[in-house]
């Protein structure tokens, strides 16, 4: 198991949108892709801009297969809402 962790910037006052957008793009498109087990999104505490998305993998080679035109294309689709983030990935100990 593989966990992708990624951090997003976003504006308090944009979050709703952003959130229901993102959802309609990002995890619609990832919940079908193969390996896909689940995927959460947490706020934090002390940086009420920082939102961080944690994304679930049954392998690394699962989450690595998707080819990269999709990923643009939904990157795409997220127009002026799209957010480069920080990636951090973690495996899931026994």
């Amino acid at each position: 198991m593989v966990v992708e962790f990624l951090t997003f910037r976003v504006e308090p006052d944009e979050l709703d949108e952003w959130l229901e957008i993102e959802a309609a793009h990002w995890t619609a498109f990832l919940s079908r892709q193969r390996g896909f087990v689940r995927k959460e999104m947490w706020r934090s505490h002390d940086d009420p801009t920082a939102v961080h998305a944690v994304i679930w993998w049954e392998s690394m080679a699962a989450w690595k297969s998707i080819p990269q035109r999709e990923l643009d294309a939904v990157a795409d689709a997220m127009g002026a809402h799209e957010r480069t983030a920080t990636c951090t990935s973690f495996d899931l100990l026994p």
